[in-house]
């Protein structure tokens, strides 16, 4: 395979650790290619879009671009379409493919961290990109019975289109309800933190663990969090932003390249980059 080029776009973008994990799968198969950062303010995408050379492998998407670089692609799997936000762009004949890889990334970490039960509950913090990821992911688990703590449910990118879409109804809890939200928490089986670094820290201080609860917090950085600490504390298993980093960066791999992605080479490099023992 000829050397190509590979992008994580976004803005701001400098703290990606999308290069290190796509350079080290690229190492490990033999591929003479090339992973970088680009910031691409919101104002310029569809230029940037539109200029894509033959030579460009793919690109990860990240925040903002998520939803916007929907109406620039000319193809969409119906995952993404249905959650609303893509986040994996594969040119191939000129023609350029829209994906979603968040929802296989949180999957896989949760499953990592020890799984959930089927049937069980399970309580998503957030309600924008990453939530309608979450609650696609949920579903792929087998997991309906799904809360949302948030200030605002409805609205361009939020998870009330991904619900219609999915075709799930969601219990929706205002941020406000302070007593109501660490209700559903404490009894929940599955808990996904789609909310920037420090947001949930105010639940953190009176989260209670369910026995055997999972808890991902996509927040990374600083890691652990306040959350994923409580979690910890009250003896619930926890999967850090770090795994589903890894794992959506494992089928972002597979689809750019059409190999199977080396995990545990990435996992390495993830690891050494990080300073962590485990993810």
């Amino acid at each position: 395979m000829l050397a190509m080029r590979s992008f994580v776009i976004g803005q701001p973008i400098a703290h990606s650790l999308s290069p290190v994990l796509h350079n080290a799968a690229y190492a490990e198969l033999g591929l003479d290619h090339e992973f970088s950062k680009l910031e691409v303010a919101p104002s310029d995408l569809s230029d940037f879009v539109k200029s894509l050379d033959e030579d460009v492998l793919g690109l990860a998407v990240t925040m903002p671009h998520k939803q916007q670089i929907m109406g620039l692609l000319d193809a969409i799997e119906p995952l993404a379409e249905a959650v609303g936000a893509v986040n994996t762009v594969v040119p191939s004949s000129k023609v350029l493919s829209g994906f979603n890889t968040d929802v296989y990334g949180i999957v896989q970490a949760i499953r990592e961290a020890g799984g959930a039960p089927e049937g069980g509950r399970a309580v998503i913090l957030g309600a924008r990109a990453t939530a309608s990821s979450a609650l696609a992911a949920l579903g792929h688990l087998h997991i309906r019975d799904v809360d949302v703590v948030a200030r605002n449910f409805a609205g361009p990118g939020y998870i009330a289109l991904a619900e219609t879409r999915l075709g799930v109804t969601t219990n929706h809890i205002p941020w406000r309800d302070e007593a109501r939200a660490i209700a559903a928490m404490n009894s929940a089986d599955v808990i996904v933190s789609t909310l920037p670094s420090g947001r949930a820290d105010q639940w953190a201080k009176l989260y209670q663990p369910k026995p055997g609860a999972v808890v991902l917090d996509a927040a990374y950085d600083p890691w652990p969090s306040e959350l994923a600490k409580a979690a910890r504390a009250g003896g619930a298993r926890v999967a850090s932003g770090y795994s589903m980093l890894l794992h959506q960066a494992c089928q972002q791999v597979e689809l750019m390249t059409g190999r199977s992605a080396p995990v545990d080479a990435m996992r390495s490099a993830l690891l050494k980059a990080t300073g962590l023992s485990s993810l």
